[in-house]
């Protein structure tokens, strides 16, 4: 909590000095008012609850097979025994592969977030940036989840500028 106030005093104390213009938006309270987000939200809810409720019966299956397997372990050959632990390894394999297919960094479900939130986010990012352009606005900030630059004019970038002081960039 300290940082983060820290941070806010540190951010209003650049822009007081600079005399920019600055506004704070909430991006969750905009998102959350846009019908076609919270509609593409319940659709990655829905399929997300779906594909986990696959991945549990599948691996409920698993330990049904492993339960069996010890139940009847001692009755069985050793080739017997081989085999069905290759099957349990194989189907767990097989579950675990689809969870990290569908849940894991850029699988399906990331795909599908791309593609049903990410424009909408792109408007939203595109309103506030004409918003700031309108209104004269400097910097924009964003309170959802902890005060993030939301949007920056860029003639405010001063990143050549260190570059050229650093004799890169010359």
């Amino acid at each position: 909590m300290k940082k983060i106030v820290l941070s806010i005093a540190l951010i209003l104390s650049v822009i007081a000095a600079n005399a920019q213009r600055y506004c704070i938006i909430d991006s969750k309270y905009i998102l959350d008012k846009v019908v076609d987000y919270k509609d593409a939200q319940t659709r990655l809810d829905k399929l997300s609850k779906d594909w986990q409720t696959d991945i549990d019966n599948r691996m409920q299956e698993v330990d049904r097979m492993y339960k069996a397997y010890q139940a009847e372990r001692a009755m069985l050959s050793d080739d017997m025994r081989k085999k069905r632990e290759d099957e349990i390894v194989l189907k767990e394999k097989s579950a675990k592969d689809l969870q990290k297919q569908r849940f894991g960094y850029e699988g399906e479900l990331f795909k599908e977030r791309q593609k049903l939130v990410k424009p909408i986010q792109d408007r939203v990012y595109n309103a506030v940036q004409k918003m700031a352009q309108t209104k004269g606005f400097d910097l924009v900030l964003d309170k959802a989840g902890g005060v993030t630059m939301f949007y920056a004019d860029p003639k405010l970038d001063k990143s050549e500028d260190v570059l050229k002081l650093l004799g890169i960039n010359k």
